[in-house]
């Protein structure tokens, strides 16, 4: 054949981009099991996190340390636990009513890890927010985005934003009252926290 002809030249690259096709088919294939493994264990750290241990250096074995229990709100408010796998995403979860309560041990207090799921100025915003034993006092929280801009709301991810909700209540004259205010507004220090400057729609996110 003319390897100088159109024929072989489109013949030449239908081969090539058919072998690469499959090439990276089954490289995604075989490590789709690694990819959701590390996925996993992302989603721990977020959740141990929250529980503020920051510096976690196996993230499997302090996940199995202090999450006791993956436990799903029932209709009478009870919690039961939850037989299902273990989720790396609770927007859906969330959607289909399936409210997930992490029930947890830290120094041998129990606290409560409840996911958050929202959305911000250019993508969806999630976190987890820890609770004390009395159900109403925070502990910690951890949030986290898809695309905010940086040094405005992608400030939701840094320690000094999210160290506001420490000790915050969450109830109020049997409301919930736990929220962020516009930057520089808080009028009700016991359960507000300061939003972001330039970052309003993403503040507004959280609130939600």
């Amino acid at each position: 054949m003319n390897t100088n002809s159109n024929v072989y030249t489109i013949i030449y690259a239908s081969v090539m981009v058919v072998i690469v096709a499959f090439l990276l088919a089954f490289v995604s294939s075989s490590l789709k099991d690694v990819q959701y493994k590390n996925i996993e264990l992302d989603t721990k750290k977020q959740i141990l996190s929250a529980l503020n241990l920051k510096e976690v250096q196996n993230a499997e074995a302090d996940y199995k340390k202090h999450v006791k229990e993956d436990m799903l709100v029932q209709p009478d408010g009870t919690l039961a636990k939850n037989e299902g796998s273990f989720q790396t995403s609770y927007k859906s979860e969330l959607a289909n009513n399936r409210l997930h309560v992490f029930v947890c041990d830290v120094d041998g207090a129990t606290k409560y890890v409840i996911p958050v799921y929202g959305a911000g100025l250019w993508g969806p915003i999630w976190g987890y927010v820890a609770l004390n034993d009395d159900k109403d006092t925070v502990y910690g929280v951890y949030f986290s985005h898809q695309g905010e801009t940086p040094g405005l709301g992608a400030e939701i991810s840094t320690t000094k934003f999210q160290n506001q909700f420490t000790d915050k209540k969450v109830m109020g004259d049997g409301n919930i009252a736990l929220g962020v205010a516009k930057f520089g507004k808080v009028t009700d220090a016991a359960h507000q926290v300061d939003g972001i400057s330039g970052g309003t729609i993403t503040s507004n996110g959280v609130n939600a």
